[in-house]
């Protein structure tokens, strides 16, 4: 039987375990926020970088993509890689996964996808939600052993953007981190033109 993975984050760009086939698509009453902290890729324990993990939300859907893995051998890689990399996710929940807003039925059943709760006793890397200035703020800053926060945010969005979904949630931040990033590259700039 095979096994189904819903990425919705960097797993969307970059997978890291092999599989047989990959489905753009959604699934229903979640959403993409930017509510978990990271300690161990985009930031640092002294300073999280944000991540994205699901909420529930009534109504609304979050589009990413599903991998089907059908060996054995495959699985095990697949499940001992995802455990190491969503370390930091507390649930692993099986939700159906759609391909077409217009199907009634799901194109694939039992779908595991990995979210990050909010319950501090289980994660304690939950950041929850704040202002988009703030969350923008904290993006432009953290940095960890996988590169810039901001290069995550950027590789998301550019992902989404390829598989045609939009996501005005990922399109707002983004939009606001580059608005910080230029206003700090022009405060550099006059800052070295004063002091020439």
């Amino acid at each position: 039987m095979a096994m189904w993975v819903f990425g919705y984050g960097s797993l969307i760009w970059k997978t890291g375990f092999p599989f047989d086939e990959s489905l753009p698509g959604f699934i229903k009453g979640y959403r993409r926020v930017f509510h978990q902290g990271s300690t161990d890729h985009r930031g640092t324990p002294d300073f999280p970088g944000r991540t994205v993990t699901l909420e529930a939300a009534h109504g609304e859907v979050c589009c990413g993509v599903a991998y089907k893995i059908t060996k054995e051998e495959d699985k095990r890689d697949a499940l001992m890689h995802l455990e190491v990399r969503e370390k930091q996710y507390d649930q692993k929940e099986y939700v159906d996964f759609f391909t077409d807003s217009n199907a009634s039925e799901p194109a694939v059943t039992g779908v595991m996808v990995y979210i990050a709760s909010p319950d501090k006793k289980s994660n304690n890397n939950y950041l929850g939600p704040a202002p988009l200035e703030d969350i923008a703020k904290q993006i432009v800053k953290a940095k960890g052993p996988s590169g810039p926060n901001r290069d995550y945010l950027f590789n998301l969005e550019e992902a989404l953007a390829q598989l045609g979904f939009k996501d005005k949630h990922v399109t707002d931040l983004a939009n606001q981190v580059r608005r910080i990033l230029s206003e700090t590259q022009e405060f550099d700039i006059d800052a070295t033109a004063n002091n020439v």
